[in-house]
């Protein structure tokens, strides 16, 4: 088990060297980076938690906080802040709070906060023995239901583009892409084509996601070769058991 975590901060102060310490009395390998883009590059693999550090100076670095919303997000990051109510809200007009897994308010009670990072990084190891889903639609409503289907057995990362798809696979290797058919400017097909065509990605399974399931439209889906398909209006179980069947066929 990776026990390391990354402490971003702005230099050494007495209570990050107090945290720092705990941190690493609690058997943490713990790796200092100042919220520049250039120090945060250097992790962009690894560690995967990250316990931010957060004082005035959040005003000032908007760029480096978009960069570490993109990194948690296409790198799969786990992000921890610390920081008052005014610096927390600061950060949080440009890292969503839906990427952040905690946050610890000022005055520190130092042990509590080492517990928790404990039983963060736990639950992070356990998570990252799962399968990882990248699951592509442009409808937000049916991604967030899709993801919360899926979140109790898989690691699932959600795009709303097929560009987007296409970024996020540039630089990472998920076990299965559930992919929707029918979307905007880019469509399945397409993305299709573009994963088959880099021998990176050609070998990635694709499961075609359609809400169309009458034989002329099911031909046309299935005339693309892609691993399978899955209708829109399947039930949750369903979907489920459709998702396990695969990852047990390719274990053949």
């Amino acid at each position: 088990m990776d026990k390391s975590i990354l402490l971003i901060s702005q230099g050494s102060t007495f209570m990050v060297n107090a945290l720092e310490n705990g941190l690493t009395d609690a058997n943490m390998n713990v790796i200092n980076a100042a919220p520049k883009i250039a120090e945060l590059e250097k992790y962009k693999d690894s560690p995967t938690v990250f316990l931010f550090y957060l004082g005035s100076f959040v005003e000032d670095i908007s760029d480096v906080l978009v960069y570490l919303k993109d990194m948690c997000v296409e790198k799969e990051k786990i992000l921890c802040v610390i920081g008052d109510a005014a610096e927390y809200n600061t950060l949080t007009r440009i890292i969503p709070e839906d990427i952040i897994k905690e946050h610890f308010e000022r005055p520190l009670n130092i042990r509590n906060v080492a517990e928790n990072m404990q039983l963060i990084m736990d639950a992070n190891d356990e998570l990252s023995r799962r399968k990882r889903i990248l699951l592509v639609d442009d409808d937000p409503t049916f991604l967030t239901l899709i993801k919360s289907w899926l979140d109790s057995e898989y690691r699932v990362v959600i795009v709303n583009s097929g560009m987007q798809a296409i970024t996020y696979l540039a630089t990472n290797k998920p076990d299965l892409i559930l992919l929707d058919y029918e979307m905007p400017v880019t469509n399945g097909p397409q993305v299709l084509k573009m994963i088959r065509s880099e021998a990176s990605t050609q070998d990635i399974p694709v499961i075609f996601l359609t809400g169309k399931g009458d034989k002329e439209s099911v031909m046309n889906v299935v005339a693309l070769k892609p691993n399978g398909y899955f209708l829109k209006t399947m039930p949750k179980e369903e979907l489920l058991k459709s998702v396990r069947d695969f990852f047990e066929s390719v274990k053949r």
